[in-house]
């Protein structure tokens, strides 16, 4: 297939546009979809085709993105900039589902994507994107995890790298990774939002390929995260999807592809979708609750891959809860850090932001609004070891203002035998 075989579409205005070419935004400033032509497909791509591949040599089977290029970029096998992304697990963790209150939660795990986070993705697919349209520099601003990914696939690809960072907002665990990549990394005196605005005029004056969320193309790799579920789960829908919500990319790209395979027959209904925000970072929260337009605030949260007050595909997340009439939920630090502990013990492990979806799981069960009996698979986005600070601070019980109710803090003992025996025979 050609850039012909897809077009861009304003979610605002419905403006449409030739998928050739660079273009993030509508003349209207509004986001933009890309649209695949899905009728051709029907008959011809379906479960069978797509397990198939699961079990192939070629990289492009392999890859859990490009298992269902199809339906995401459907490019020749030699412009994919691929690291075998994808075929991340999905944990029965009975201890995660007794503190959320649930029979049963089923955690997929984006951590364990290459570069640690389910930004892998999105980032197969935005590179490739750079790749066909020859474009040789990429850049983003980022909290972390963004700029991991993209300079692991710069890097990959033979591509200058520049990332804009927050001043003092990104975890170590994830700045080290665009260090070592080799990306230019450029630290701004300002948060995210400031970042993100100066990197959007930084690469339209000098013809950079911008791989934030608004690129439509990167977000069409994340859609692979609900296609690669429903194929774990043997295409059967579970009731309910959680997942954490910063910049709110991946909710509405999982939300747009379960949509687009609803429509193909691959799967017979929609999930109803949880987004989880952070209380210090909850705009879509209170717009869904007040029926509102979204109002940016300063975001504050210890989950610094969701503080983003500011969120750029808010409308395209907001249209895929209401499509699966889902619910937003916010939820704080504290019961943040408190999930962690239990996602961490059960042996799973994530970072702060990912295990938003067990705490935002817990809340909706006490409300009512989750029944102990759904069927509830939840997405967990990043690695253990993106912010091992916030662990350690966490059991240390040195985390400002977070109560360390699951604490697991070492233990100093003196270098003696007995003193060894008593502890590790104390309760």
């Amino acid at each position: 297939m050609t850039q012909e075989s897809w077009l861009l579409r304003c979610i605002e205005c419905g403006e449409e546009y030739p998928g050739a070419g660079v273009r993030y935004r509508c003349d209207c400033g509004g986001t933009l979809d890309v649209l695949h032509e899905l009728e051709p497909l029907r008959g011809r791509v379906g479960a069978d085709l797509f397990d198939e591949r699961r079990g192939s040599r070629a990289a492009e089977d392999r890859s859990g993105v490009w298992r269902f290029r199809e339906l995401i970029l459907p490019v020749e096998p030699r412009l994919m900039i691929t690291r075998g992304e994808g075929n991340t697990h999905l944990y029965d963790s009975p201890a995660a589902a007794a503190y959320a209150g649930l029979d049963r939660i089923l955690l997929k795990h984006e951590g364990e994507n290459p570069t640690g986070s389910f930004k892998d993705r999105g980032m197969t697919v935005g590179a490739t994107m750079a790749r066909v349209l020859g474009m040789d520099r990429v850049a983003c601003a980022s909290t972390g995890n963004t700029s991991a990914s993209m300079a692991a696939y710069a890097a990959s690809a033979g591509m200058r790298a520049f990332v804009f960072i927050p001043a003092g907002n990104v975890a170590y665990g994830k700045l080290s990774q665009a260090l070592a990549y080799g990306a230019r990394t450029l630290q701004i005196d300002g948060d995210f939002d400031a970042a993100m605005t100066l990197v959007e005029q930084v690469c339209a004056k000098e013809n950079i390929y911008l791989l934030n969320s608004i690129n439509p193309f990167r977000i069409e790799g994340q859609k692979a995260i609900g296609l690669e579920l429903m194929q774990d789960l043997g295409w059967e829908v579970p009731d309910w999807l959680i997942l954490p919500g910063g910049n709110l990319g991946n909710s509405s790209a999982i939300a747009k592809g379960l949509s687009e395979a609803r429509e193909l027959g691959l799967i017979s209904q929609l999930p109803r979708i949880a987004v989880i925000q952070a209380a210090g970072a909850s705009p879509l929260y209170r717009a869904f609750t007040t029926g509102l337009p979204l109002e940016p605030m300063e975001a504050d949260t210890l989950a610094t891959a969701i503080r983003i007050g500011r969120p750029l595909s808010w409308k395209k997340s907001l249209r895929g809860v209401v499509e699966s009439d889902g619910v937003v939920e916010s939820v704080t630090d504290q019961e943040i850090m408190d999930a962690k502990a239990h996602v961490d013990s059960a042996g799973i492990g994530a970072e702060p932001a990912s295990c938003a979806t067990l705490a935002g799981a817990k809340k909706l069960v006490a409300r009512g609004v989750i029944s102990r009996s759904d069927t509830v698979c939840g997405v967990l986005t990043g690695h253990l070891l993106k912010d091992p600070d916030a662990v350690v601070g966490y059991h240390k019980g040195e985390l400002n203002e977070i109560r360390s109710n699951y604490a697991n803090a070492p233990e100093p003992i003196p270098a003696t035998l007995d003193a060894i025996l008593e502890a590790i025979h104390r309760d």
